[in-house]
């Protein structure tokens, strides 16, 4: 196979994966993950700022996130960015740190956050046969271009196949973890 398509296919299922993964963080499990606030940003002195850039946090229980902030004059602005980013989760502050209660999950909210990381994966499984798809095309063009012997082509696309089921048994897994992470009680 023309090592420049396989090294891009490689190279675009990996980042696939990861987006995956960083959005499955971003589900909330019923376990406190201090992921869960990855993307609050906080209106900090007129700028919007990442959470983890002004505070600690930490997980002291396995149902409770503390965000110990650098400047305690900044808890106010931090409780108004976590209730509108819609974690779903009320914090509770007093006056040196905020605190995150995690509820437990409900059945019918494990059901619904199952089937959205389910949906996720497809999603990453279509992004990766479309990156199958634009590997094929770039690889028969190398052979009417004769780059590539008509071999070298079958041989070529049997890679990129073998790339692709590899990628989306990863996907598979890493779903069916999350999944169990969820329904666990």
């Amino acid at each position: 196979m023309s090592k420049d398509v396989q090294g891009i296919l490689e190279e675009k299922i990996g980042k696939s994966i990861s987006v995956l993964k960083e959005e499955l963080n971003t589900v909330r499990a019923g376990r406190a993950n201090a992921a869960l606030l990855d993307k609050v940003t906080v209106d900090y002195y007129g700028s919007p700022t990442p959470l983890k850039a002004l505070a600690n946090i930490s997980v002291p229980e396995p149902r409770m996130l503390l965000i110990s902030p650098f400047d305690p004059k900044s808890i106010p602005e931090i409780e108004k960015a976590i209730n509108v980013a819609n974690v779903g989760i009320n914090p509770a502050n007093d006056g040196k740190v905020v605190r995150l209660a995690i509820p437990q999950l409900t059945e019918e909210r494990r059901k619904e956050l199952t089937k959205t990381v389910k949906k996720m994966g497809e999603d990453t499984k279509v992004a990766v046969r479309n990156l199958r798809r634009d590997s094929n095309d770039e690889l028969k063009k190398e052979e009417k271009a004769g780059e590539l012997t008509e071999d070298d082509l079958k041989e070529s696309l049997n890679d990129v196949q073998k790339a692709i089921d590899e990628a989306i048994k990863n996907i598979d897994e890493i779903i069916s973890e999350k999944e169990k992470e969820i329904m666990e009680i």
